[in-house]
């Protein structure tokens, strides 16, 4: 695999449109040819040259390519947006829209990132050292298909929204939620070590979603309906599991309605 190493050394007085930052935008090309891809920073397109030094060549294929992203990129925006292939590692904070659309490969932030990252995800891996903003793996506004697939794993705490429209994939989070996880859900697994503040899984249709701490105000559209032991992302556990949400029209399959399901350590 090839690497490229991108370091900001001119960091953008706006907010720095990224979304030619991907293996699929480099694969084929030399330094000074990267130095010279389009971005945007409000309404003036610039090379990328102007804002990083841009050290190797790209691979093959996305696939054969790797980037580093150094300096300051917490003013940087949608690295990653519709990548299939290859990897990139972001060395600290980065704005929003990481890894939108992504449908292959990883993206490995070491930070923090703010709102719609991995949004209407399809594929792929992205990796959150910290926290994550609103709207994680949810579907872009207007639209009604959320993360379709592959996995977003949050070492810290997210915003509200997360997962809204979820059709599949799973988010993992290491620490707390907030308001509003898996709003009309129709798929996919979330896991919540920590806390959910409340309304989780509001007109939620299927899916899952596992809470090891506590749900502040539950929804009273979830019924439960026994115990279950299970292995979660590595922990195995007993869960009070709840189905819903009963207000909303649910798919049949066998003669019998699928729900959404909610379970949270007992």
């Amino acid at each position: 695999m090839k690497t490229v190493i991108l370091t900001m050394t001119n960091p953008p007085e706006l907010y720095l449109e990224g979304q030619n930052i991907t293996p699929d935008a480099f694969a084929g090309k030399t330094a000074a040819e990267i130095a010279a891809i389009d971005v945007w920073e409000g309404k003036l397109k610039s090379p990328l040259g102007k804002y990083f030094t841009v050290e190797g060549n790209g691979g093959a294929t996305a696939a054969d390519t790797k980037i580093i992203l150094r300096g300051d990129c917490s003013r940087l925006k949608r690295v990653g947006q519709q990548m299939t292939a290859g990897e990139i590692v972001i060395e600290g904070d980065a704005d929003m829209y990481i890894g939108g659309w992504m449908k292959g490969g990883k993206i490995h932030v070491k930070g923090n990132v703010d709102s719609f990252c991995g949004l209407a995800m399809e594929g792929g891996e992205l990796i959150i050292d910290g926290n994550a903003g609103h709207h994680l793996g949810s579907s872009p506004r207007g639209e009604w298909r959320g993360m379709q697939g592959g996995v977003i794993r949050v070492a810290g705490s997210v915003g509200n929204d997360t997962a809204t429209f979820m059709n599949g994939g799973t988010i993992i989070i290491g620490g707390d939620a907030d308001i509003h996880v898996s709003t009309h859900a129709e798929g996919g697994t979330v896991i919540i070590k920590g806390n959910a503040k409340g309304r989780v899984g509001g007109q939620m249709v299927k899916g899952n979603i596992y809470v090891f701490g506590k749900i502040e105000n539950p929804l009273p559209g979830f019924q439960h309906i026994g115990e279950v032991e299970e292995e979660v992302d590595g922990t195995k556990a007993r869960f009070i599991h709840y189905i819903g949400d009963l207000g909303e029209r649910h798919p049949v399959s066998r003669g019998k309605p699928v729900y959404g399901n909610i379970y949270t350590r007992v």
